[in-house]
């Protein structure tokens, strides 16, 4: 019942919303000005823990509508908002953490971290 929800919740929000999901993350939105920066990305993991760093880039998004468009979209997704200020942003969710930090403010540059909190 919790997968079918989650399924519905997120073809809900790709109608709904102009955004994607960061590739390789199918439960993670990201807003449709953002594109990821060439060249970044970390990852590594396995059946219990899992790291994943990437960073995205936009010139017309500001940090301030980046929170805003996650304020509003984590929590459908299952994640609940812990930490905000304004140069981050931390959720979690299942064990695991989620922190999307600005790098530069212009152009906007973010990195997005997705670790398991073990």
């Amino acid at each position: 019942m919790k997968y079918f929800c989650f399924f519905i919740l997120t073809i809900i929000f790709c109608f709904s919303a102009k955004a994607s999901f960061v590739e390789g993350l199918e439960d993670i939105p990201l807003p449709a000005e953002l594109t990821r920066t060439e060249d970044t990305g970390l990852s590594f993991g396995n059946e219990e823990i899992r790291f994943i760093e990437m960073s995205f880039e936009s010139k017309t998004l500001s940090f301030d509508k980046v929170i805003s468009f996650y304020k509003e979209t984590l929590p459908q997704m299952g994640w609940k908002i812990t930490t905000i200020s304004s140069s981050k942003l931390v959720s979690e969710r299942e064990g695991e953490s989620l922190e999307i930090n600005r790098e530069s403010a212009s152009p906007l540059v973010i990195r997005l971290t997705l670790k398991s909190k073990n």
